[in-house]
């Protein structure tokens, strides 16, 4: 399992945000509700979950930001309380050293707060600490200017999952 790793976020609360790793089981109700909330949840379940890393980022409301630890100035972790606000699985190709990231949602109630940014962000370095030299998805068509600014590009052409249009988008890790 990759470190644990706690960053803050800048949500218009100034609450932290607390990204670690999580099962693929803690994944399945938020890809539910955000992905495919018309489809059973099988539907989100996938067959290579297992073998994945499964990444959440959770919010404490309990947590202001002000007990920072004095050693590295990161957000203490109050445990408990903190609430799972979005999810990113990923997939690493140690052959090719290709990683693909699937199934990233956040909470209605938190996106372009930044939170699924900061997620990203953390996975993508991970698959570069797995020694990992690219990094795709398939992207929904809504979301190809968020990817865009990770620096990840279009390849290929529009495909469809039911009536929802998806491209391809990567880059190479450094």
């Amino acid at each position: 399992m990759e470190p644990r790793h706690t960053i803050t976020s800048l949500t218009p609360q100034r609450l932290p945000i607390t990204v670690r790793p999580i099962s693929a089981a803690e994944t399945y109700a938020l890809r539910h509700t955000v992905l495919w909330p018309n489809k059973p949840v099988s539907y989100v379940q996938l067959p290579d979950d297992e073998t994945g890393q499964h990444f959440g980022a959770f919010i404490d409301p309990k947590n202001d930001g002000d007990d920072k630890d004095k050693d590295d100035n990161k957000i203490k972790d109050n445990g408990g309380s903190a609430e799972l606000i979005s999810i990113i699985s990923l997939f690493i190709d140690e052959e090719c050293g290709e990683a693909r990231f699937r199934k990233f949602a956040t909470a209605p109630a938190w996106q372009g707060k930044g939170v699924g940014s900061a997620l990203l962000a953390y996975t993508i370095e991970a698959a570069a600490r797995k020694g990992a030299t690219s990094i795709w998805c398939d992207a929904r068509q809504s979301a190809l200017g968020f990817y865009q600014r990770f620096g990840m590009s279009g390849e290929g052409e529009v495909f469809f999952k039911g009536e929802v249009p998806y491209l391809r988008m990567s880059r190479t890790l450094p």
